[in-house]
């Protein structure tokens, strides 16, 4: 007998600006059913879980939220024509949507290392509270999500000041204050380090079984919780296996030797003729310098009590390739925004860049002109309204979008950058327009542009799928095989972390506890 159906399309339509993402779509979730959406970057993952969330219309076909009218039945929602079946969804998609106190306008860049500005931003804890207001059908109170998503120790701290990985545990704490009927997660492991993405698994698990049921789009880890696995490519389903069937399958894939899986990446990825094609536009252009790259001595970062980073001794000489690795809330982040200038405090610091003490009378321009940058907070902030190309452009100048006409110049290399990361095809439309893998390569190919002496690269891969993350590191490989860049690379997975970085630094609660080689 087939368990009580909550949610089910036949047929239907998924579009956005006259672009159908899904035709003929046959999607149906059960009572107990705990899904996964896998599959390439671009295959509709994400667009399906908007449309399950009502940000997107289903036209044509059949659909019901059945799961609606089954809690009404029990009691557990109003009877109130205004409370509709999307008020019993929490999506947690790519980016946040915090806004400041007053609620008029969302964050920028730079304003989580300006204490005054980070001042404007809610605490987690006055988040929480005025989340906290929904009626708790599920079981989730705001004390029960404080304990489960380990947010005790963040309570007055403003958001804006967060990591990644700590505004991804907020986000997930946030929905669940909502009590949701439905859980729809988009990648909810991105930015979590290792031991956290041990204690989402069991958080998940509770989730699961206060009730609520869960839909998550993955690229890495599959839940022990997850019953079925949907596999989407180019804007259909094109297998729904139980979770044995599923491991199964990849079974056999993993068996495959390393020597077929090292000729399929080769064939997959190809020599990157653009890539060549690049060194030859920027040849001559990009002066390496000398062999002193970064110099930081007993760095500090402080805001009011909170020690950020404490007594930092660190070298980079040329040509050297460093991953950095810690926990959430270690410092990676704002040790790395000392070296871009980001930080205000970084000026108040001793700190050589490129053989030159900051503050000695060098612009911030001048710096950033030899660092090519990306990030998750990047990637949050960045201008949507931008296209792909004026994006890329874009880092030739070092401003977060184009204020200025594209060049006819830059073309060229535009294009050769963009070819080489697979998104050639989407130079003209706006980011706004393009699946968030895209996005995301996007702002790579902005770091990747302008040639740079120094590469720092904070969770380039979050996000991609695992063909995508092959090309980032392959191509990162042949850069450094070419050129005497210097590199900072920074993943929680070390499976993302390329050949060519051979140098480790690792950071635990604002201290630097070892160097070493990889």
């Amino acid at each position: 007998m087939e368990s009580t159906v909550l949610f089910k399309i036949e047929k239907g339509c998924i579009q956005y600006q006259n672009k159908k993402l899904f035709q003929e779509l046959d999607f149906t979730i059960r009572q107990g059913e705990t899904w996964a959406l896998t599959g390439d970057s671009g295959s509709g993952k994400t667009s399906l879980l908007k449309a399950l969330a009502g940000h997107l219309p289903i036209t044509g076909g059949k659909w019901e939220a059945t799961f609606f009218e089954l809690l009404k039945k029990s009691g557990k929602i109003p009877e109130d024509p205004l409370f509709s079946w999307r008020n019993q969804v929490s999506f947690i998609e790519a980016r946040h949507r915090f806004t400041n106190l007053s609620h008029t306008q969302t964050f920028y860049y730079q304003q989580r290392y300006n204490s005054y500005d980070a001042e404007d931003a809610p605490t987690v804890s006055e988040m929480l509270n005025q989340e906290g207001s929904h009626p708790d059908w599920f079981g989730w109170t705001v004390e029960n999500v404080i304990a489960n998503c380990r947010l005790e120790k963040l309570l007055d701290k403003q958001v804006i000041l967060l990591s990644n990985g700590e505004t991804r545990r907020l986000l997930i704490g946030l929905a669940l204050l909502k009590n949701p009927a439905l859980l729809l997660l988009d990648t909810p492991t991105a930015g979590l380090d290792r031991l956290t993405r041990i204690e989402f698994e069991q958080l998940l698990a509770r989730i699961i079984a206060s009730g609520i049921h869960v839909v998550s789009l993955s690229h890495h880890e599959l839940p022990a919780s997850i019953t079925h696995i949907a596999q989407l490519k180019n804007g259909r389903i094109q297998t729904i296996s139980r979770r044995e069937q599923y491991q199964q399958v990849m079974e056999k894939k993993q068996t495959a030797s390393s020597h077929q899986m090292l000729l399929y990446s080769w064939l997959k990825l190809g020599r990157f003729a653009e890539f060549d094609e690049i060194v030859e536009i920027q040849n001559g252009r990009v002066q390496y310098g000398n062999d002193e790259i970064v110099e930081i001595q007993n760095g500090r970062v402080q805001y009011g009590n909170r020690i950020i980073l404490d007594k930092i001794n660190w070298k980079i000489a040329k040509g050297e390739r460093w991953s950095i690795s810690g926990h959430n809330g270690a410092g990676k982040s704002t040790l790395i925004s000392l070296i871009t200038g980001d930080n205000p405090q970084a000026y108040a610091n001793n700190i050589k860049l490129f053989g030159r003490k900051r503050g000695s009378g060098e612009s911030i321009w001048e710096i950033k002109k030899k660092i090519g940058f990306v990030s998750p907070e990047l990637f949050q902030y960045f201008p949507q309204e931008t296209t792909v190309a004026q994006a890329i452009e874009s880092g030739l100048y070092d401003t977060i979008g184009l204020y200025r006409a594209p060049a006819v110049e830059n073309e060229t290399l535009l294009l050769a950058v963009m070819n080489a990361l697979g998104i050639g095809d989407y130079a003209m439309n706006r980011l706004q327009q393009v699946a968030t893998s895209v996005q995301r390569l996007t702002l790579i190919a902005r770091a990747l542009v302008k040639y740079p002496p120094l590469l720092i690269l904070d969770e380039p891969c979050q996000g991609l799928d695992p063909n995508q993350t092959e090309r980032i590191k392959h191509l990162v490989d042949e850069l450094c095989r070419q050129t005497h860049i210097s590199l900072i690379y920074v993943s929680h997975y070390a499976d993302e972390i390329p050949a060519s970085v051979n140098r480790q630094l690792v950071l635990e609660n604002g201290k630097l506890v070892t160097f070493q080689d990889s």
